[in-house]
Parts: C-alpha cells; sequence; structure tokens
C-alpha cells in the first residue's frame, strides 16, 4: 500500500511567502485496526450532511455517510454512483448506482433512497443545494440502481459533479420518511453507507464510529475506531497532540503559533494539501435589515476601514491573500481580478461617513453595531477583534457578542439578530454550488451560510440563475466575472480574505490528505501504525 502525504513547514518570510510543499511516497505495510483520535474546535450537532452542508459535519459524517460521487486529485471518483450521463439539453442526468450496499441497519441502498433524499432534503432543506437544485423536477427510478434527475432548465454536467461531493449524500429514505425531516432523531445518530458506522454522540465531549464490517469496499476501512472529541481551547488541543493523545487536527484547529511551532517538530506532518476542495473567504457580513448597512456608501467605507494586508500579516501570518468578492482564485476560469477594490484608507473612510450623514457624536462614534463572529477557531476571533479596532479608528462603535455554533448559527442566520458577523466560507469547486447561495435572495429561512442579509438584487438574482443553466463553459465563465464584479461594487458581503485550511497530523497516521477534501471525506483507506 502507498501512503501520500505532504509535509509543509511554515516559516513564513516577512511577506507572507509561503514554503514549497513535497509529497512523499513510499511503500508500506498496511497495519490493520487501532483508533484514530481527532480534534473538533466546535459542536454543531447536527451530523447529517443530506441536510447541513459544513466541514463540521463532513469532518464527522464523511466517514459514515457516503456521497454518489466524490473527488479524487485524477478526477470525479464514483462512489454510490458507478456512472453518470447528461441529455444533449442538459435536462436530464442519469446515474447507475452501485449494487450491494446496504445502509448499516442492513436494509439495501436504492434509487428510492436517492430520489427521496433529493427531493424532500437537497432540494427544500440543505443550504447551498436548495438554490443549486431549484429546477429539479423529479427523480425517476426506472429499476432500482437507475437515478435520473430531471430539471426543467439545463443543468451543466460540471456543475453537477462539481456538487456531489459536498451535496450528493443521500439519506436511508425508510429512516426519514413521513417524519419531520429536521427533528429526526438520526439527524444526530447518522445511519449510512460508509465504513465507520454510528455509535455514540455525547454532547460537549465526543462522537464516536467503529468500523462498518460489511463495508462494500471489499478489505476496508483499515481502522477499528474513530473518535471526534470536542476540545475548544486551542493550547489544550496542541498539547493533546504532542502528547499523542489526538492524531489530527483539522481546519486551522490550533493557534497559528502553535502550527508554525509543530511545523518544526518531525513527528507531524503540517500543511494544506487535502483542502484544495475547500479554500475559504474570511467575511464581514452585513443585516441589510439595518438602514445604515443598507446604505452602500456606508459599507464601501467600512471596506476602506480595514487593512486587509495587516489582517493577513497578524492574523494569518501571512497565509493568505486579500478576497476579490465571492469567487477565489480557486475557482480558475470562473475567476477574475477585473473588480473594483478598496484600499485602506481610513481617512477616506471617515469623509464617505460624513457624506453619507454619520457625523461622529457627543459619545465620539457615529453609530454603534452589534457584532457576532463565528466560534470556528482562533483566526474567526481574531479577526472579529481586528474588525472592531477598525471599525473604532474610523468612529463606529463594535459590541461583540461571543457565542457557541448554535448560537451564532441561530442568531445570524435564523433570528437576524446582528448587525455585522463574521466567519468564513468555503469556495466549493463551482461558484453555484456554494458561493452564489451568498448572493441570490430567496433562500429558505433560517439556511445557515446562504443570503439571510435581507439584500436583494434582482439583476444579480437573474445572473446567478442564468450562469446556473448555462451549458457553455466559456459562457458562465463571463456570467461570473460579472457577477463578482458586480458583488464587489454592492458589497452585500465583503468577502475579505482568501486563505487556505492546514491541518497539524501525527506521522503515525498513513494514507492521510491524498484527496483534495480528504478531511471531509470517508477515510476507507487511513491506518495508524500500532
Amino acid at each position: 500500500m502507498t501512503s501520500y502525504f505532504r509535509s509543509l513547514g511554515l516559516a513564513l518570510a516577512a511577506a507572507g511567502a509561503l514554503t514549497t510543499a513535497s509529497a512523499v511516497a513510499q511503500a508500506e505495510e498496511v497495519q490493520k485496526g487501532g483508533t484514530v483520535v481527532v480534534q473538533m474546535k466546535g459542536e454543531q450537532r447536527i451530523l447529517n450532511p443530506g441536510l447541513r452542508a459544513s466541514t463540521g459535519v463532513y469532518y464527522i459524517t464523511g466517514k459514515i455517510m457516503e456521497p454518489l460521487i466524490d473527488k479524487s486529485y485524477e478526477g470525479y471518483e464514483p462512489v454510490l454512483a458507478t456512472d453518470w450521463s447528461s441529455s444533449d439539453d442538459g435536462l436530464h442526468i442519469t446515474l447507475k448506482l452501485r449494487e450491494g450496499v446496504n445502509w448499516h441497519d442492513g436494509k439495501p441502498f436504492t434509487c428510492d433512497d436517492v430520489a427521496f433524499s433529493a427531493m424532500e432534503l437537497w432540494k427544500k432543506l440543505l443550504n447551498y443545494s436548495s438554490a443549486l437544485q431549484a429546477n429539479l423536477e423529479s427523480v425517476d427510478c426506472p429499476d432500482p440502481h437507475t437515478a435520473v434527475f430531471n430539471y426543467s432548465k439545463p443543468m451543466p454536467m460540471d456543475l453537477f459533479l462539481a456538487a456531489m461531493p459536498d451535496l450528493g449524500h443521500p439519506v436511508p429514505k425508510h429512516l426519514y420518511e413521513g417524519t419531520d425531516i429536521l427533528k429526526n432523531k438520526y439527524n444526530t445518530a447518522p445511519v449510512g453507507t460508509g465504513p465507520f458506522k454510528f455509535v455514540e454522540y455525547q454532547r460537549g465531549q465526543y462522537v464516536m464510529a467503529v468500523k462498518n464490517d460489511d463495508y462494500w469496499r471489499e478489505g476496508y476501512p483499515y481502522l477499528d475506531r474513530i473518535v471526534w472529541r470536542f476540545i475548544n481551547d486551542k493550547s489544550a488541543a496542541a498539547a493533546a497532540l504532542e502528547s499523542g493523545e489526538v492524531q489530527e487536527s483539522g481546519f486551522i484547529g490550533i493557534s497559528m503559533a502553535d502550527i508554525e511551532r509543530l511545523s518544526k517538530d518531525d513527528r507531524f506532518d503540517v500543511g494544506t494539501m487535502g483542502y484544495e476542495n475547500n479554500v475559504a473567504h474570511s467575511t464581514v457580513e452585513f443585516n441589510h435589515r439595518n438602514p445604515i448597512l443598507a446604505d452602500l456608501k456606508v459599507r464601501q467605507a467600512m471596506y476602506h476601514g480595514l487593512d486587509i494586508d495587516y489582517a493577513i500579516k497578524t492574523i494569518m501570518r501571512g497565509y493568505a491573500k486579500p478576497g476579490r468578492g465571492p469567487i477565489p482564485t480557486a475557482g480558475g476560469a470562473n475567476y477574475t481580478d477585473q473588480v473594483p477594490t478598496y484600499a485602506y484608507d481610513p481617512e477616506l473612510a471617515k469623509k464617505m461617513l460624513d457624506e453619507a450623514g454619520y457625523p461622529v457624536k457627543d459619545d465620539g462614534y457615529r453609530f454603534h453595531l452589534r457584532h457576532r463572529p463565528a466560534p470556528w477557531g482562533e483566526y474567526t476571533q481574531l479577526w472579529a477583534e481586528y474588525y472592531a479596532q477598525a471599525m473604532k479608528e474610523i468612529g463606529i462603535d463594535v459590541e461583540i457578542l461571543t457565542n457557541d455554533a448554535p448560537g451564532f448559527l441561530k442568531g445570524v442566520y435564523r433570528d437576524h439578530d446582528f448587525d455585522t458577523a463574521n466567519g468564513w466560507h468555503q469556495f466549493r469547486s463551482d461558484p453555484a454550488v456554494s458561493t452564489m447561495v451568498w448572493l441570490r435572495s430567496g433562500q429558505p429561512e433560517g439556511t445557515p451560510w446562504t443570503n439571510q442579509f435581507g439584500w436583494k438584487d434582482a439583476e444579480i438574482d437573474q445572473m446567478i440563475d442564468d450562469a446556473a443553466s448555462e451549458l457553455d463553459p466559456a459562457k458562465r465563465a463571463e456570467m461570473y466575472h460579472t457577477i463578482q464584479a458586480k458583488a464587489m461594487e454592492e458589497l452585500p458581503v465583503i468577502f475579505a480574505i482568501e486563505h487556505p485550511f492546514i491541518s497539524v497530523t501525527s506521522k503515525k497516521l498513513h494514507n492521510h490528505h491524498n484527496t483534495p477534501r480528504w478531511n471531509s471525506s470517508s477515510w476507507y483507506d487511513l491506518w495508524i501504525e500500532q
């Protein structure tokens, strides 16, 4: 068996340059059995990727519930779907489903599960997917192992494929049909087809899964057990890695200082490999229901008040670049840097706020904002603190409201109890899969990581819809360039900083980070030295 890994030393130059990562391959004899312990820095409670698209969900349940199609470094990988094709007009996509696959309760996996999941969860309830599948009219099952997706408008095949690794996890119909899907008990005790079976979820402590002896990939998985421990304290997490209590910390789960330190420790692989499908933006999100923030000139002034280069250097240790709207450089042909930008200029920011009708008052401030930072790790908190400091310098008072993950999601996306918020938002292969839902109005109420900001632009809505059904890749790219530029003009959300994720992984683990979404994938071939 071959083990692929990449070690990355984080000796950052003054300009924030990255060291070059090198891949190392070595033939080794697999050791079966053992337990891998993973640090989780946050707890979302929902463990159903068919209901919530989130790294915190995939990091755990990606090992328990599988998508129809996954992503490898060679391309798209058949998982529960073995083959796929599209009609010439893009209105029908046919999937051949894998035979001989059982759910963890022993029931067979069939097209009925796919059709139910697509129509009742992916189309109606799954964040990101509800916009993506807006034109899905039905899923036919001509036989138990064939699924035909029928659309009212063309669905580009490259878009469908890009979506499936994150937005294509079927749920077992027999456990969800006839229930309140949002309250179904299996959302926190998932039943899947994957290499590991859910065993236990102790709130605030851990989630445990064990080897699926009936797994369809013969001879896999290698591990006996995976335990995800909730360790919010960054120093405690770093200590657990060093003591060997934890073997993997992903998605920048510890402080950047500890990441730099452990990158020099020969016991660990430290780097960004395995996240190519998960590039993210650090954001500033506006509640446009606040008339002050509904004023474009105010939002533009606030952007001019942010020293992005300083934030990158001090918070991300140079491990990032300035954002240029909702599509990152990882977007390939769909990305453009020909967009409006907002240079750091606090004096201009002050002038614009004066002109907008918000002079400094007797208390020393122009207005007051309540800000909710996402509890996704050190850098989201530090970004919030920097944002508050930067706004103070241009006369805006920002009160930071700290909360746990459920509190943040509820406060921002359901109750809209905020003026501004920040977190990070992932780009997932194609703009229509993820980032466009931050701009498209009409998202289901309360859906996390979507446009719940009270902002609507009919022109952008139409452009987003048109791009999502354009079959010509070149034309789609031009459409997204226009959308990206308009988003930078209107600033419904500031996609301030583009950055990768980083893992710290014990070298006792083998076959780790060998796919472009490894931390979210199934780990069926992961093994540990005993």
